[in-house]
């Protein structure tokens, strides 16, 4: 009965169901639109309302409500941005990663709604996302680092934290602006009911949205493109292939003429006047997928075309060595033939290894006749010494952890290229994230980085993040452009792993709290 005297209808069964729904729609929503804010769109600041949203359907949840609204925003977020993982095998393989991916979030979202309840919150809330990222980054099977916040960011105005800390410096200033965005909103609605506010948990959620701002304006200066030492005219080649899938492999000889093809073009463009002649000359991975140490045609169709172009060129190579698969990046010079080497270290579960192959051929044996023998790692940086300049090689994958490319730089990398075979995944959104992921690291390590990529996109990257030049998908092309070669260290290059530990204490410490909290608020409950 309302004041009016008048009856009013009690809330219905269904309605309560449907309400203890928004939550769970809205946690599924923020991981969506988390999704949106990654490339190829440039909507970087999405990801702010994104964890603004997750805040609120979290901040002050048991652990079991928590846990189940976590894995939601997970899949909101992890199906649409990994679909590419299904594109040639299924979608088997895609829901079964992002099954696996979703519950690293779900344990976040039940730490996030433990120390939502503490004392400047966003603080450790923030701390405890980078912490999920940090293991979801090493396990299971070395980990799988896609989907870091920060790789979202190549275009948003915190990237030049890229450079103070690297992708944990980056991705918690990401999400500690969201966080406070929350928290900032909640008290001046707290404080228009009229309830009181502290000073201090006022100030708490101001901090944790202006930090950010203005550490990523303080370190702008960090980011330069000035050359020092000296320069370099780089030359990317994008051969393509025969058409897009995995039965590629099968034409391995068509895919290194049609890179051979694209340089002789270079070459010919070179000698017309109609491009510079490069320093250097920069091939995909598997370029060659014929073995040039056990194949003449091979070796005979790479040294005509370094000798064509007149420079080294950096082949991307399947090779066997003792028993060995390697993929390896192979520096051909026109004179001397193969004089340097680098064997790629972080291969890539269920792409070039399979774990638990017994299982795995028990499911599908068809997954087993892909991944007929399993690549071996490689165990030392590659860089290249082309005639004094230092060049650092991450493989493809690789370029998505943080210490596969840092190791380049502090071993003497003045610039950086990330060869890649992205012909597998046809046109979906991988090398739009992948071609960010490289842009973050360009700012992370102040050095030019470069992308020659079989089938699209490849690109030329500033050290400050800029895409200077960029070819079409499944297209050949060539890049030809002068770039800066670099030796100073940013701190995040200098610091490695530093701030990451960091935040994992911080991480720690506000469970460790909230946990003590808790206990001590049931004894006292007892008592």
């Amino acid at each position: 009965m309302d004041q009016s005297g008048q009856l009013q209808p009690a809330p219905t069964a269904r309605g309560n169901r449907l309400l203890r729904l928004v939550p769970a729609a809205a946690s599924a929503l923020c991981g969506l639109l988390l999704y949106v804010s990654f490339p190829p769109r440039t909507l970087w600041w999405l990801a702010l309302p994104a964890f603004a949203g997750f805040a609120w359907v979290l901040r002050g949840r048991g652990w079991k409500a928590a846990l189940g609204l976590g894995y939601l925003f997970g899949l909101g977020f992890l199906l649409p941005l990994l679909v590419w993982t299904g594109v040639e095998v299924g979608p088997g393989p895609w829901l079964a990663l992002v099954a696996i991916e979703a519950v690293f979030v779900a344990l976040v979202g039940v730490g996030t709604a433990a120390v939502s309840r503490l004392p400047a919150w966003p603080l450790w809330a923030a701390a405890v996302w980078i912490a999920g990222e940090a293991v979801r980054a090493r396990v299971p099977f070395r980990g799988f680092p896609w989907g870091k916040i920060a790789f979202g960011q190549a275009d948003g105005v915190f990237l030049p934290l890229a450079a103070v800390g690297g992708t944990p410096v980056l991705g918690f200033a990401v999400v500690l602006c969201g966080f406070g965005l929350y928290e900032a909103g909640r008290l001046i609605a707290e404080r228009r009911r009229g309830r009181t506010v502290r000073r201090a948990a006022a100030a708490a959620a101001l901090l944790s949205v202006a930090v950010p701002v203005a550490g990523a304006v303080a370190a702008r200066p960090l980011v330069s493109d000035k050359a020092e030492a000296g320069t370099r005219t780089v030359a990317v080649i994008q051969g393509n292939v025969p058409r897009s899938g995995l039965e590629f492999s099968a034409q391995r000889r068509a895919v290194l003429d049609h890179h051979v093809r694209e340089t002789l073009k270079l070459a010919a463009d070179i000698k017309a006047g109609k491009a510079p002649r490069p320093d250097y000359v920069l091939w995909p991975e598997n370029s060659s997928d014929i073995d040039p140490f056990t194949n003449p045609d091979a070796a005979a169709v790479i040294n005509g075309a370094a000798k064509a172009v007149g420079v080294p060129i950096s082949v991307g190579g399947v090779v066997e060595k003792g028993g060995r698969l390697l993929n390896e990046q192979i520096l051909w010079d026109p004179a001397k033939g193969p004089t340097q080497t680098y064997d790629k270290r972080q291969v890539q579960p269920f792409g070039e290894y399979l774990p638990l192959r017994g299982l795995v051929g028990a499911v599908n044996k068809n997954w087993t006749s892909m991944v007929r023998q399993d690549f071996s790692r490689g165990t030392e940086p590659g860089v290249f010494d082309i005639d004094g300049a230092k060049v650092g090689l991450a493989t493809c994958y690789e370029a998505a952890f943080d210490w596969a490319v840092r190791d380049t730089v502090t071993h003497g990398a003045q610039m950086i290229s990330v060869p890649s075979n992205n012909a597998t995944f046809d046109r979906s959104e991988m090398t739009y994230q992948q071609l960010a992921m490289s842009r973050v690291r360009a700012v992370e390590h102040s050095r030019t980085v470069t992308v020659p990529v079989t089938s699209g996109v490849s690109a030329v990257i500033m050290p400050d993040g800029r895409i200077t030049r960029k070819t079409g998908m499944f297209v050949p092309a060539y890049l030809v452009q002068k770039i800066p070669l670099r030796s100073s260290e940013t701190p995040a290059t200098r610091m490695g792993i530093l701030p990451e530990a960091a935040l994992l204490v911080v991480a720690a410490a506000g469970l460790g709290w909230a946990i003590g909290a808790g206990v001590r608020g049931r004894r006292a409950g007892v008592a």
